[in-house]
Formats: C-alpha cells, structure tokens, sequence
C-alpha cells in the first residue's frame, strides 16, 4: 500500500508538486507502451492508477499541473512518430521536426490538464475519486476529439485494440465510453493501493475486478453468439505496392510506381473488388481515359477498382481539388466517387490561411477542400462500402452515413509519411475499433502497410507487413446488424456518464451512514 502520510502526500504543496510533476510525466509515459504496437495492457492499468493517486492530495492548480505533465508523457513519445514526415523533404522542413511534435504535445496535455483539475474539483464536492477521474478523462477526450477540428489519437480504450474480448464493449459505448470503463478500473486500483481502510481497499479493488470482468463476459459472449451471421462475402484484393513517399510524386518514378500497381494487380487469382491505397494514382485518374481503359482491360468482366487519386474541379478560373477515392469498372468508367471531407491540418491544408504562414508538407497544387461529409458508394451488385480516406478513419462516430448504412468500411491510407515506426500501427488499431463500433468490416489498403481485412469485431483475418510489397486475396466479411454506438453514437457514453452517476447515488442513498451503524450495533 501507498503511504499517504509521508512525504509524497504531506507537507508543503511548493516541494511536493516539484516530485509529482516528474511522476506525472512517467505515469504518461507509461500509458503509451499499453497502445499498439506493444499493447502492454497492465500498463494502462498502472498509468492511470498513479495520475489517480497523484490527484488526491493536489488542488485545483497542482492538479492542472499533474495533468499537463502526465499529457506530455504521453504525447511527446507516443506521437515522436510524427518527426519522421518531416525527414521526406528534410532540407525543407526536417528543423520544424522537434518543434513541432513538442507543439503539439503541449496543446495537447491542455486537456488532460483540464480533466486532472475537473476531476479534483468533483472529488473534492463528494464524488468518488475514481469516478471523478473517469468522469472528467472521458470528457476531456471527447472534447480533444471535436475542438477545433478534433485529434482523437491515442484514446484510452485503444490500450483494448488488439484485447478483442475486452474491445467489444466499443459496440455499445464506443470508444470514448470504453475508455470511461478503463479509467475507472485504473483509479480504482489507485485508490485501493492508498486506501485509508482495508474495507475500502477491498471495495475499490472489487469494483476495478468487476469493471475488467463485466468487460470480458460481453466480449466473449458477444463473440460466441453473433460470430455465425458474419458468414463469407465478395472476393477482394489489396494491393500494397510499398512506394517510398520520396519516390511517390517523382515524376522519373511516375512509369515505374504506375507498372508497379499494374503488375502487383494482375497477379494470378480471381476477385471482385480491387483495392489501391490513398492517392495511389499519381494524377488526376478521372481526366485520363486512356489510363482508365487500361485498368478496365486489367479488371475482370464486372470487377471493380476502388482507388484513391486526387481531383480537380473547375470553379470560375480556379481549380477546388479533393483527395478522393474513384470506383472504376471494368468498361473504364467512373462508376461513383468520394472526397475526404476530414482534412489534416497544414498537411492536406493551412488553416487561417491570411494568418498563418505556415507551407503545407503534403505536395499539390494547392490546398485541397473537404468533401460534404461521410458517404456510402453504390455501384452494380457489390456490398456498399462508407469510405474512410486515412486520417478520416481516426474520429468515433464520424465515418459512416447515418442515412445510408454500408455493408463495410474502405479505408485507403498512405503511411508511408511515417516509415516502419509506431505511428502506422497505431493508425490501425484506430481502424480497428471503427469496425467494432460500428459492427462492420473493415479493409485497409495501404500504400506502405498496414493493410488488413478486418471482421466486424477488429479481429483481422488478412494481413500484410509494415514496409512489405504484395497483396491480399481475401473474401469480405458480412457485416452485422447496427450496434447502439451506430445508432446512438455519442449519446451512449454519456448514457453510460449519467447512468454511472445515478448509481452511485442510489447507492448513497441506500448505504446505511457510520452514526446508523453505531446505533445498530
């Protein structure tokens, strides 16, 4: 047990938050070697238990400054990844690297700070530690995935990405909800090791073992009783042709990159679906005609080829360019289309454009505008795929139209940016708990891998290496019916917030006080 009477907890507030701010630091730190590629999962356990010990003795600026530590242990490493885009054109902007990963960092652990302070303040008016501390955390996630664009990287309940039972409470809660369950079993481990009283450690220990129990009962039975409906569908085939981003937009490589896809496409095998990662097409494929009847005359007779390739359109004497993924049959014809609508910030454009003078880092002619928002693409007898266009695929809720649902989920990515490093894992796992949330398929064409056929419940059953050329002849998983979270979205981990806390008031309410104790007794 934790000593709260020594000097970690007792004393001045000056000298005991300069030792707090350097746990706070590992504690985050800690939390990322729980996230894919290493999914250590006790370690998530752990991270949050410490932030939930430090929290206790901390006020309301202490604890602001716990949070803002513990954000930057996590961040700083967890997303050191990033320094890796900036090498492709390093003359250009390999000195922004550091700074800009430190940045961001730092705008980051704002909200774990808020949280941290959020939670000492609900503490502190008589909500239990452990709730408080899930409570706020969930809402500060929630926050950092929608202000200002949004950049829900790294959520708590991606410590459960390659867990599959203990991921599948993200059909019902999401992802944001599944992490409110995560943290909530870390602190209650946190204050157990501190607990004043053995009655009290052995209650907040009950609650962390009943938390990661009621978890894995739902998965497992999830799994067991639905798993037969998901069947076997279409025949597809990804093509991962591993072009280095230096070489991508070289226009001495553009023959080669194009054969490349050709020759990788037209190995032996028979499929429906063809699959190209982000931008595969090293131009405007839709104005090519010519390059578009050859890929008919690659196709098999009614096959299609869903590839990403930018696009232009023509507004006054501007041109609007969109990141966009094409359908093209086997005739050569355009068959449907979709553009990103969820842009990466100074990477697909600068935002505040007339204020910043900030330059892009992804090469085009110009800044690209977003598309009107999910979609889901129709063409002939084929499942009807939502497409997700890389970073797309990284926000809860966000991906599928609500109006039309898909039978799977396409998402074409280009990770290349980001070498054999942790970063295109963790884009994965990502993608991975979009398929559970939303009881659907998911296939992945990557230029540089991952890429991967995933089953309705994130587990994969196809796959290729980070940093291997090749494909994947695989059949579609069937999807399952729409999960709460696809119906609901993000009203159910706030479902799960209220519901949390009228439990806890009942439970209040109903708990006999220690002057009623004494007087039975």
């Amino acid at each position: 047990m934790i000593d709260l009477d020594g000097p970690l907890f007792v004393g001045s507030e000056g000298p005991r938050v300069a030792i707090w701010l350097p746990i706070g630091l590992i504690s985050g730190a800690v939390f990322v070697l729980a996230l894919p590629p290493f999914s250590l999962l006790p370690f998530a356990l752990l991270s949050f238990a410490a932030l939930s010990l430090l929290l206790r003795a901390a006020t309301g600026t202490s604890s602001m400054l716990i949070g803002f530590a513990f954000g930057l242990g996590q961040f700083v490493p967890g997303l050191f990844w990033i320094t890796e885009s900036f090498q492709v054109e390093a003359d250009r902007f390999g000195g922004l690297a550091l700074p800009a990963v430190l940045g961001l960092a730092a705008v980051l652990s704002v909200f774990p700070a808020l949280s941290c302070a959020l939670a000492a303040q609900l503490a502190r008016a008589g909500l239990p530690p452990a709730l408080s501390l899930a409570t706020a955390w969930t809402i500060a996630e929630w926050l950092r995935g929608h202000v200002l664009t949004g950049f829900p990287w790294n959520l708590a309940a991606y410590a459960l990405a390659d867990w599959t039972i203990l991921a599948q409470a993200a059909s019902v809660l999401g992802s944001y909800g599944l992490g409110f369950v995560l943290v909530l079993a870390a602190a209650s481990i946190g204050h157990a090791m501190g607990g004043p009283a053995r009655e009290s450690r052995r209650a907040y220990l009950g609650v962390a073992a009943a938390t990661m129990l009621a978890l894995a009962m739902f998965g497992y039975l999830r799994v067991a009783l639905l798993s037969a409906d998901t069947g076997q569908g279409r025949e597809v085939r990804i093509v991962q042709p591993n072009i280095p981003q230096s070489a991508k937009w070289d226009p001495a490589a553009r023959n080669a990159n194009i054969a490349r896809l050709l020759f990788l496409s037209a190995r032996p095998g028979a499929f429906d679906l063809l699959l190209w990662p982000e931008t595969a097409w090293p131009g405007f494929l839709a104005e090519d005609p010519g390059a578009r009847a050859v890929i008919g005359w690659l196709l098999p007779d009614r096959a299609v080829l869903l590839t990403g390739s930018p696009e232009r359109e023509l507004a006054g004497t501007d041109a609007v360019y969109h990141n966009a993924v094409l359908a093209i049959g086997s005739d050569g014809g355009v068959l449907a289309r979709y553009a990103k609508h969820h842009l990466v910030p100074f990477g697909e454009y600068v935002p505040w454009r007339g204020l910043l003078p900030f330059p892009r880092i992804v090469q085009s002619l110009g800044d690209f505008s977003p598309g009107p928002g999910p979609a889901t693409l129709a063409f002939g007898p084929f499942p009807f795929p939502g497409v997700a266009i890389c970073y797309e695929i990284i926000f809860p809720g966000h991906v599928v139209d609500d109006a039309i649902r898909p039978d799977w989920i396409f998402n074409a990515t280009n990770d290349a940016w980001f070498g054999t490093s942790i970063g295109p894992w963790q884009h994965f796992a990502s993608a991975r708990m979009r398929a559970v949330e939303e009881g659907l398929p998911l296939v992945r064409a990557a230029n540089t891998g991952i890429s991967a056929v995933v089953d309705p419940f994130g587990r994969v059953t196809a796959f290729l290496e980070l940093g291997e050329q090749g494909i994947i002849d695989a059949r579609l998983p069937r999807p399952l019916r729409a999960t709460l979270y696809a119906r609901f979205g993000d009203w159910m981990p706030l479902a799960m917030l209220v519901a949390s806390w009228t439990g806890y008031g009942l439970l209040r309410r109903t708990r006999p006080t220690s002057s009623q104790k004494r007087g039975v007794a």
